[in-house]
């Protein structure tokens, strides 16, 4: 039996992960905003054979309460093994472009959240040697689009703060599993035209735990943008300026 944190937990994405987990009988617990839609999701995780289910209710932007978070979920589940965060927001590039007040305020919750979090955790893990820690940032980091720069940033940040964290762990046998989803149909994306690209959150899901279970590093879901994201970052600069993309 696995003990889970879920950071974001009623993100399409994550419950999908906490289905799958309750299916083998871990422990979970629960961390997001909406305190009805988590007692939803955990009600439900329960009698798909979750072992125990526990929930916390945050607005992670509150990062000074980012260490009782994390005290809560040691005393509901006895210790952490593996950490998921999956919290963020899905910006409004043209808003972020009107307004330095917003456009720092995604950089808050879609990096800078996420920064903190995964500092306290990794202290934590560090001492005990051991653990796993996975955080979805995305395709979007790899290279900054006029479409979604914003967001695409603050992902790039938590690329690269994944990166240089996972080499200083690898020594104290913790590992730091970077997800990269391109497009997927969750709620947060409704108002998107769908295509051949999208993926469901249910199989994306699938991919995150498998990553998880063989401690892999940079995980792109699905696989396929990998080679998209390779082309598109290998565009010269003066020749991408001049696409859209």
């Amino acid at each position: 039996m696995k003990r889970i944190l879920i950071i974001g937990a009623t993100s399409a994405i994550a419950e999908h992960c906490a289905r799958i987990w309750a299916a083998k009988g871990d422990a979970m617990h629960l961390v997001a905003r909406n305190e009805q839609q988590i007692q939803v999701i955990a009600s439900d995780l329960k009698v798909r054979g979750a072992s125990a289910v526990t929930t916390h209710c945050l607005d992670l932007n509150c990062v000074d309460r980012h260490e009782e978070l994390l005290n809560i979920a040691d005393d509901a589940l006895g210790s952490v093994d593996i950490v998921l965060i999956a919290h963020g927001t899905l910006s409004n590039q043209k808003s972020c472009e009107l307004s330095v007040k917003e456009t720092l305020q995604e950089i808050q919750s879609n990096a800078l959240s996420t920064i903190s979090l995964l500092t306290l955790i990794a202290n934590r893990f560090e001492a005990k040697k051991s653990g796993s820690i996975c955080v979805i940032s995305s395709v979007a980091g790899d290279r900054g689009r006029a479409s979604n720069y914003v967001y695409g940033s603050a992902k790039a940040m938590v690329t690269a703060f994944t990166s240089g964290l996972r080499q200083r762990l690898h020594k104290s046998n913790v590992s730091v599993v970077t997800i990269k989803p391109g497009f997927v149909d969750t709620p947060m994306t409704s108002e998107f035209k769908k295509g051949f690209l999208w993926a469901k959150p249910g199989a994306v899901a699938s991919k995150i735990v498998a990553a998880i279970s063989n401690r892999n590093d940079e995980v792109y879901v699905p696989a396929f943008w990998r080679l998209i994201m390779l082309v598109i970052s290998l565009i010269p600069a003066r020749f991408f300026t001049r696409v859209s993309l």
